[in-house]
């Protein structure tokens, strides 16, 4: 039985023996708090007399009729599926069944507001739940319109990919989705969608709060503006900053991309337990509510949601305009976002150095993914949708937008949107493959883009690059080459368009600039730099300045020496990113010792001024602080790393933006008795920092602080949760209550997260990170053995989302290196008695062994004498 899987081969096989025309959806939200009822008109053509299937996950289907002729429902149904046999050319299928809501934020998502028992309903459809909610051929290539009618409470406010026809219809004496008596029902019907893929539609339903403008299109035509979250964080909601972003991204890319916006209108809907940053659903993108800041937020942060709001905008021909036949091209989808979001950023908001961020962020992901065992080709193989579901990683992200930018620099960014507008003109409400894209960059750029495609594109891999200098005495370069060496696994040499920089001290001013630039195509193993030849050494030495390139870089050993004692001279941010990213990587390469990484950053972290930057040095000093610090160093390197976190903080500008994050970095290290104080006296109020402000959500990351090192319990976090009762409030309270030092609260935390269906997405998340938070590894030690023995059944019985979260969550990568557990070899164990376990499950298993490996590498290398 196929269960809720779909191969690409019978994706394929339907696509020729069907071709989707129509649906029209009514949904009936008043049903109760469990199920809605779903009624789905289908029409289609097909091969006459042949079979197929069409998708349906429902626990009750109760009529299925194929042109007007009644099916047996105990005969069509099974699993996923409902069976369609004789087919005409043109057909007509009826299916009504009681669909779940979930709470796993899939599907028809159901959320209850704690602060006033509001029901709040969202679709998330991506890769292939539309099928939760309506009859439905689930693949992207079966585009159709979509015209929807939903009955719900006569309160609630329902949004949907087109604008309402009418005003909703009331009906009185209605019954609530709890199933009580309220004010009445009303039923919206919205106006047909053209074309579109299934995995773009939306429903979102709920007594939501909405604000409203609009702006005027390319061509003329007023495009109304929606920005809608829950009515119980309406006085947080910034609509004004978000459509100020919003309104620069229309014009960046009707102007880029050379189309008006394509579709009626362009709402902008927070939602709760939303499972990633944002979903594209045409003209109704949800966002995750988190975006709604009601304390105060790092610049991180608000540049995030930033480049979240231009990311899911240039989707809205970039995936849903044009879409991919089959989920192969999910990289190229997601890539292009990603890439044209940090451009319009860069060039129209105020985040100009929003390629900082993306080399620090986005290609720090990416490079850790493409080392990974499960690395993969940036254009995947997609053998069915559980491939898909694993597959939103840095490669289909971060690695593909990486090398979208190499792709520019190499053809020439007007050349490349020349390209792209052909590309839309041509296929707009289609699907395509990635040839298509291709077809139109050769012909505006006059190159010829097949070997650039594989070698780029089709092997996987990431290549490092090394400056060879050899210098006279009187300090002149003689010989400069670029070498490119490869893994074993993948020998793949890659040619790359880059820049090599020189920065010296200006005598002055004290500051690192740059004063010599030379930018060449690097080819083979190595590659020599004559332009470099003659000119006096620069005291520091960028291989791929300006981060045109994807590939690690080192520093040789003077260009180090220079930034370990300048890093702060900088006056760039793009330079001392790419310097804090090359001293990352060979840490985590295990080729410098994590004790020297600890140095650089606390001793340079003061003089970072990017907000991204900080955020992500921050992560990894946590990270090398567990994870790659030698076990037997690691008790002091925490505690020296935890005091100067707070000094820094001390010395931080009052009310500064690097202020809030290293006190939040302070409080998810303090373990000693004297830091503990620390965090207390801050909750409390006896010691301030000037211009903190101790707001509700960081005095809950401060009590969860105490919580975990034992300075507060069961009292104290439900006394924080009585004075703030909301949903966020409930989710922090879940992960101190897991962070309780005890081996009953962390039993407590590991059953509720592998126990039945109860916990929401979001709770469950909260859970397994306040689980895994401790002081003392000793604790998690009880659960390694269960977790590889839960790891087939978590996988059988959950949800997608929710399998992988426990599956990477709870893996014990901690106590790599701790000498009462060998994780690699039950890890090992495990693999090889499973042979035939699901692919995806084995994946997650193998990238989570691979970070043990790699920790112990690091470990080995930091027990060199320091």
């Amino acid at each position: 039985m196929p269960g809720e899987n779909l191969t690409r081969a019978e994706a394929r096989e339907r696509a020729a023996v069907v071709l989707t025309e129509s649906y029209e959806v009514a949904l009936d939200l008043t049903t109760g708090p469990t199920t809605f009822t779903s009624r789905t008109t289908a029409r289609f053509a097909a091969t006459p007399g042949a079979s197929t299937f069409i998708d349906l996950i429902a626990p009750t289907v109760r009529e299925v009729t194929l042109n007007g002729r009644a099916l047996d429902v105990a005969t069509v149904v099974a699993d996923s599926r409902i069976a369609l046999a004789d087919l005409a050319a043109d057909n007509e299928l009826v299916v009504v069944a009681d669909a779940a809501y979930m709470n796993t934020g899939e599907g028809l998502h159901r959320f209850v507001d704690p602060v006033d028992d509001e029901v709040y309903l969202y679709s998330q459809f991506e890769v292939a739940d539309s099928r939760r909610v309506f009859a439905v051929f689930e693949q992207p290539d079966l585009k159709a319109t979509f015209a929807f009618t939903v009955t719900a409470p006569a309160h609630w406010t329902v949004v949907s990919n087109y604008p309402q026809v009418d005003a909703p219809v009331a009906v009185p004496d209605g019954v609530n989705a709890n199933g009580g008596a309220d004010k009445g029902t009303a039923t919206w019907t919205f106006e047909t969608t053209p074309r579109i893929s299934s995995y773009i539609t939306a429903i979102i339903a709920g007594p939501y709060h909405g604000e409203h403008q609009e702006l005027t299109s390319s061509d003329g035509r007023t495009v109304p503006l929606g920005v809608y979250c829950r009515g119980s964080l309406a006085e947080h909601l910034d609509t004004d900053n978000i459509l100020d972003v919003t309104r620069r991204g229309f014009e960046f890319y009707e102007r880029s991309f050379g189309a008006p916006y394509p579709f009626a209108k362009y709402d902008q809907l927070f939602v709760p337990e939303f499972n990633a940053g944002a979903m594209e659903n045409a003209g109704a993108v949800t966002f995750l509510e988190s975006y709604v800041f009601r304390s105060k937020v790092p610049e991180a942060t608000i540049e995030r949601r930033a480049v979240t709001i231009l990311h899911e905008l240039a989707h809205m021909w970039f995936g849903d305009l044009v879409t991919m036949r089959w989920w192969d091209d999910l990289w190229l989808n997601e890539s292009f976002a990603e890439y044209a979001s940090t451009l319009a950023a860069a060039s129209a908001t105020r985040w100009t150095s929003a390629w900082t961020t993306f080399s620090s962020l986005e290609k720090n992901w990416a490079y850790r993914q493409d080392q990974l065992p499960s690395t993969h080709p940036i254009v995947a193989d997609m053998r069915d949708l559980e491939d898909v579901e694993v597959n939103f990683d840095g490669i289909t992200y971060a690695k593909g937008a990486s090398v979208l930018k190499q792709l520019v620099a190499w053809v020439g960014q007007d050349e490349f949107f020349a390209g792209v507008r052909a590309y839309f003109a041509k296929h707009a409400w289609g699907n395509t493959e990635l040839r298509d894209l291709l077809t139109e960059l050769e012909a505006t750029s006059g190159r010829d883009l097949s070997a650039w495609s594989g070698l780029w594109l089709e092997r996987a891999g990431v290549t490092l690059l090394r400056p060879e200098i050899v210098v006279d005495d009187a300090g002149v370069i003689t010989s400069f080459a670029v070498l490119q060496e490869v893994p074993d696994e993948y020998p793949v040499q890659r040619p790359h368009r880059l820049a090599v920089g020189g920065y010296d001290l200006d005598a002055a001013t004290g500051r690192l600039v740059r004063t010599v630039r030379v930018e060449l195509d690097v080819d083979g193993a190595r590659t020599e730099v004559p332009e470099l030849v003659g000119v006096p050494r620069p005291a520091l030495i960028l291989v791929n300045d300006d981060d045109l390139a994807y590939a690690k870089i080192r520093l040789d050993a003077q260009s180090l020496a220079t930034a370990v004692q300048h890093l702060g001279e900088f006056d760039d941010s793009l330079p001392r990113t790419l310097v804090w990213t090359a001293a990352w990587d060979a840490t985590r390469d295990g080729e410098t010792p994590a004790g020297a990484f600890v140095d650089l950053v606390l001793g340079n972290l003061a003089h970072e001024t990017d907000s991204s930057v900080l955020l992500v040095l921050l992560r990894q000093l946590g990270t090398t602080l567990d994870l790659f610090v030698a076990p037997e160093h690691r008790a002091a390197s925490d505690v020296r790393a935890a005091d100067a976190l707070l000094a820094l903080a001390r010395g931080a500008q009052a009310g500064s933006d690097t202020q809030l994050q290293l006190v939040k970095a302070f409080a998810g290290r303090a373990a000693t008795a004297d830091q503990l104080d620390a965090v207390r006296d801050l909750l409390d109020g006896h010691a301030t920092l000037e211009g903190l402000s101790i707001d509700t959500d960081l005095r809950w990351e401060l009590l969860t602080s105490l919580v975990a090192g034992g300075r507060a319990g069961e009292v104290d976090v439900a006394a924080q949760l009585a004075a703030d009762p909301t949903a966020t409030g409930q989710r922090a309270a879940s992960a101190a209550r897991a962070a309780v030092p005890t081996a009953k609260a962390k039993a407590t935390a590991w059953a509720a997260v592998l126990g039945g269906d109860g916990l929401p997405n979001a709770i469950q998340a909260a859970t397994i990170a306040g689980f895994g938070r401790v002081h003392d590894i000793g604790l998690l030690l009880p659960f390694v053995a269960p977790y590889f023995e839960s790891l087939e059944q978590v996988w059988a019985s959950k949800t997608s989302e929710m399998a992988q979260n426990i599956v990477v969550g709870l893996y014990p990568t901690d106590l790599a290196g701790d000498g009462r557990v060998d994780v690699l070899a039950l890890t090992d164990g495990w693999l090889a008695s499973h042979p035939d376990a699901s692919p995806a499950l084995r994946r997650l298993v193998l990238e989570s062994r691979d970070g043990v490996r790699r920790a112990l590498a690091a470990q080995a290398a930091d027990r060199l004498p320091r």
